[in-house]
């Protein structure tokens, strides 16, 4: 069993930046790590992921604008978000499984085995 707990949540202007964390209890290197966003109303969606060779994906909303990394060393997971805006707002969860993130892959991450409690994330002016 392992668990995921993120930080580094917050409300910023459009423009600004975070950069969220997500510690987990055990190890993860040879785990798919993602992070994930919900917004009220909205399904929960995939932002990014990072295979176990560091290989990343990211949603097309995302690039070029967050950056995903991992320290399996410090078992930690990192999104760095740059340039918010409005509609990056909501509550976002990192999720981890032990095994290829293509294998069994669906847009809301319903696939991963284990997930975080979540981190608010509200970008307004």
């Amino acid at each position: 069993q392992v668990q995921l707990v993120e930080s580094g949540g917050g409300s910023v202007p459009p423009g600004g930046s975070l950069r969220l964390s997500c510690t987990a209890s055990g190890d993860t290197a040879n785990f798919c790590m993602g992070w994930f966003r919900q917004a009220p109303g909205n399904e929960r969606e995939g932002v990014a992921r990072i295979e176990r060779d560091s290989t990343t994906i990211y949603a097309d909303s995302t690039k070029g604008r967050f950056t995903i990394s991992k320290d399996n060393a410090k078992r930690t997971l990192y999104l760095q978000m740059n340039d918010l805006k409005s509609e990056d707002s909501g509550v976002y969860y990192c999720a981890a499984k032990p095994r290829a993130c293509w294998m069994g892959w669906t847009p809301t991450g319903a696939e991963y085995d284990y997930w975080g409690q979540g981190t608010q994330v509200t970008v307004s002016s």
